[in-house]
């Protein structure tokens, strides 16, 4: 697996990378600011982004829109010390796959990143709280205007189906048992709702489900 590191500290950084080496993961590039993160994910194509927030000059949430922009699909997992409500909101909305804290244990980031690589979603289990209230309690208004006319009628059933067991915080795994089909097929099904909705993770996805009634309110985190 090739990480692309993007954080302000380099002590952070040097300590990251020694840790995912030892790991056996390649370091495809770590760099200290926003602007170059950018150019090295396209340049590189790495296969997860390990990305701060709180950076000077371009921050973490207006890397993660640029990466986004520039046509950049790997995952982004932030790594940050930021437990604000609204950081974590934006950090969804903005597409990340995950959202992590700096004081984690060193073994639990490597898994972490394995997760997000298949596609999955992990919330540090010290964000579940601030998960659940963007979910339960958001706003229609607050919707970003791009979401305003979300396409929720170009889903087929099982789309509609499947999008509610997501927004449930189901796996693949669980939605295949439910429903009876496999993991694959769940898997190009989700793809596909990514794509109608216009959405990058299946966090978003959740939220943006829950924020116009058709989620089942309840958290999204990677242990459900």
């Amino acid at each position: 697996m090739r990480v692309l590191l993007i954080d302000d500290h380099a002590l952070v950084r040097k300590g990251i990378e020694e840790l995912l080496r030892s790991r056996g993961l390649e370091i495809s590039a770590s760099v200290g600011g926003g602007e170059e993160g950018v150019r090295q994910a396209l340049a590189h194509r790495p296969d997860v982004i390990l990305l701060d927030v709180k950076m000077p000059g371009m921050s973490g949430i207006e890397t993660l829109e640029k990466l986004r922009a520039s046509g950049v699909t790997a995952p982004v997992v932030m790594l940050t010390m930021s437990r604000e409500d609204s950081d974590l909101q934006a950090a969804l909305r903005g597409g990340a796959a995950g959202y992590l804290l700096k004081d984690m244990e060193p073994e639990e980031l490597l898994p972490a990143l394995e997760a997000a690589r298949r596609g999955e979603n992990i919330v540090a289990k010290e964000m579940v709280g601030a998960l659940t209230r963007i979910v339960q309690t958001q706003p229609a208004e607050a919707a970003p205007p791009r979401r305003a006319g979300a396409p929720f009628s170009e889903l087929t059933p099982r789309e509609h189906e499947i999008l509610g067991y997501v927004a449930a915080g189901l796996s693949n795994k669980l939605i295949a048992r439910a429903l009876d089909i496999t993991d694959g097929t769940v898997k190009l099904h989700v793809k596909s709702i990514l794509r109608k909705l216009g959405v990058h993770s299946r966090v978003e996805a959740a939220v943006l489900a829950v924020e116009h009634g058709l989620g089942r309110k309840k958290a999204v985190t990677r242990d459900s």
